[in-house]
């Protein structure tokens, strides 16, 4: 293992970008931890050694207490916030608007990490990275689980010296991490943040990651997985991001944004050129989407996903949670038709039955799954308010 900085201290944005995004991180650096002890994973492979990618905001404070580890769903990476130049063009990270000083991840009190999950393709060891044989992996790298994406970022806390963390958590698959956490090194958490997720994948859940995998294998440039060096398979991995993108979304919010608008004129083309809005629409986010991933990592995520259940090798969910030991703060959202409230309840009522302390708030929000990024003031009182109560109970014990 290769040491990692900590302690880092973001530089402030340039006076324009200030202007333009207050309250931002400003410019950050990505990290790289390297890691020669093997990853023995859920699957019972091995993966002999591996690295992750990560970034981290704030300052971790004398006594190491203040660390949250914030983890992404599918898309996402390890850059949750701010700038990696001083290119106005550039677009922030995927979480930007929740992390910052006064924001609800506030990083004038709490250190901030985000690492790409192990499987990724931005930085993290996956599909697309180098073998020991020099050759990228493709097919040959091992299945990963949830488990093991959790089971890697427990390493990157060993390099950084955090032996628990404030809270863990994150929206989607982010979510189903911060849980795993919970159950795998309950005495390394002090908090869940379970947001807009689900403790186990369900049948509709799969199926449609299913679709998305059925279209990359469709496309011929895929080639088993073996494209690396030629013609990668961008039409395949553009129609699985259109497919996720329109479960990310609410049929209201389809509506309102798009409706029936056509992209020109009043009249229909009769033709199958891009006729409707939300046609045009899709098409741009699966354009935009394959030129920062790989097919190989979607693969592989989206069946880490499908094999998500907390209850296994437990026998019941409740079994799993009995291993808990801290508060939870569990959402789910009214429009969210991928992880419903049903799932989220599931998840709250077990917490109950074992006397577990649990606040589930359900949020009225009409843009979807994805309404947990874009309701900003809505989620800042929430989890902001949830992680400044827990932080204040904190240092009065201490003190």
């Amino acid at each position: 293992m290769v040491a990692v900085p900590v302690n880092i201290m973001t530089k402030p944005l340039n006076n324009t970008r200030r202007a333009r995004r207050p309250g931002s991180v400003g410019i950050v650096r990505r990290h790289y931890a390297h890691f020669e002890t093997p990853l023995e994973l859920h699957s019972g492979q091995t993966l002999e050694r591996f690295t992750l990618a990560y970034e981290t905001y704030g300052r971790l404070n004398a006594d190491r207490s203040n660390a949250i580890l914030i983890c992404h769903a599918l898309s996402g990476d390890a850059h949750v916030a701010g700038y990696h130049t001083d290119n106005p063009e550039e677009k922030p990270g995927w979480w930007d608007d929740a992390v910052g000083p006064g924001k609800m991840f506030d990083t004038d009190r709490f250190f901030v990490i985000c690492s790409n999950v192990i499987g990724g393709c931005q930085g993290s060891t996956g599909p697309s990275s180098l073998a020991p044989d020099g050759k990228p992996y493709g097919l040959r790298f091992p299945f990963i689980t949830v488990q093991d994406m959790v089971a890697a970022q427990r390493h990157l806390l060993d390099a950084l010296g955090i032996q628990k963390l404030f809270a863990v958590g994150g929206g989607s698959m982010g979510g189903m991490q911060a849980l795993q956490w919970a159950i795998d090194y309950p005495e390394r958490v002090g908090s869940v943040l379970f947001i807009a997720s689900t403790p186990r994948s369900s049948a509709q859940n799969i199926a449609f990651n299913e679709i998305g995998r059925q279209a990359i294998y469709a496309d011929p440039n895929w080639n088993g997985g073996d494209y690396y060096g030629g013609a990668r398979p961008e039409k395949g991995l553009a129609v699985a991001r259109m497919v996720g993108h329109v479960t990310y979304m609410s049929e209201g919010s389809l509506e309102q944004k798009f409706g029936r608008r056509r992209q020109n004129g009043s009249k229909p083309a009769y033709n199958f050129s891009t006729d409707f809005a939300v046609e045009s629409y899709l098409q741009y986010q699966g354009e935009k989407f394959v030129q920062r991933f790989d097919a190989n990592s979607y693969l592989y995520i989206t069946k880490a996903l499908d094999y998500y259940d907390a209850a296994d090798g437990y026998g019941s969910l409740e079994a799993a949670l009995s291993r808990t030991a801290c508060p939870f703060l569990v959402v789910s959202i009214s429009s969210d038709w991928l992880y419903t409230r049903e799932q989220a309840v599931e998840l709250v009522d077990a917490l109950k039955n074992l006397k577990r302390v649990v606040d589930y708030r359900h949020i009225e929000a009409s843009f979807g799954h994805d309404s947990f990024l874009v309701e900003v003031e809505t989620m800042t009182h929430i989890v902001g308010g949830f992680l400044d109560e827990l932080w204040d109970d904190l240092n009065q014990d201490i003190s």
